[in-house]
């Protein structure tokens, strides 16, 4: 008789990984609890921002000397740059937990114990991190320009998801958010520390754009245009505002190309990190 064969269990598959990525995100209450708070707020800063401005579009102020006459903007208000830091914030917290919270635990040695294979383990990681992220920047998005929009509609001021520019800003706001997502999974991937993770995703995202503002020096201004938060605004913003774009002013195509390289270099240093460092 032939010596019995110890039994192999199976590859985990890709469906496996997603099933325990998904089942540790849910275990952390606070982590949704978070997004879903921030998503509630972000709607709210928006439909107040257009409710707000209800009578001073009834009564719109006279025009000064050699000023334009008063035009409201409803891509600005209604997608407002404060809503949009709020989510953005909110997602990078996530996309950093989802990382330095299995190392502050130690559950990542479990996790690499279970499947070696890390490229698989952090790409399935990367993939649900941007599918909520996505989906709940689209519901922000869309519910934001849809409300505002209809408050709008008496006042003649409204725009349709047709008009020059609107699609493209609705876009950009949704995918802002799981691009920032990524930004903090890989902070959190190489940092793997809870402080220091959020620090970093703050500093990038709200005090480093300081630096890189002015028309003063066009390099400068030029780095400033390809940040997350500044190629949104670029891409949200409305073809028929006034609006000055200053003197080095960014491009739709640039904006649209800056945000896909943050997303795509976050997920390459997070893969990188994770690969090659001991846990």
């Amino acid at each position: 008789m032939s010596p019995t064969m110890p039994a192999v269990a199976p590859a985990a598959r890709f469906t496996d990984l997603l099933a325990a990525e998904w089942i540790k995100m849910r275990s952390l209450r606070s982590t949704y609890w978070v997004l879903v708070l921030s998503a509630v707020v972000a709607i709210a800063i928006n439909v107040n921002a257009v409710h707000s401005d209800l009578p001073y579009i009834d009564q719109p102020p006279p025009p000064g000397p050699d000023m334009r006459p008063f035009k409201y903007d409803p891509l600005f208000h209604g997608l407002n740059g404060i809503a949009c830091s709020v989510m953005a914030l909110a997602a990078a917290a996530f996309g950093a937990i989802t990382v330095f919270g299995e190392y502050g635990t130690g559950m990542i040695r479990t996790t690499l114990a279970a499947v070696p294979d890390r490229g698989a383990v952090i790409t399935a990681k990367v993939a649900l991190v941007t599918a909520i992220t996505l989906l709940l920047g689209t519901a922000v998005s869309a519910t934001s320009f849809f409300t505002t929009n209809a408050m709008l509609a008496s006042r003649h001021v409204g725009l349709s998801i047709d008009d020059p520019g609107c699609l493209r800003a609705v876009a950009a706001y949704a995918l802002v958010v799981p691009v920032c997502a990524l930004i903090g999974l890989a902070f959190g991937a190489v940092l793997r520390h809870a402080t220091a993770s959020i620090v970093a995703v703050v500093g990038l995202l709200f005090i480093v754009p300081l630096l890189f503002g002015g028309d003063r020096y066009r390099f400068l201004k030029e780095i400033g245009n390809h940040l997350p938060l500044a190629a949104q605004s670029r891409l949200g913003l409305n073809p028929d505002s006034y609006t000055s774009l200053g003197t080095y002013p960014g491009t739709i195509t640039g904006s649209w190309i800056a945000l896909a390289a943050w997303a795509l270099v976050s997920v390459a240093v997070a893969m990188t990190v994770v690969r090659r460092r001991d846990v």
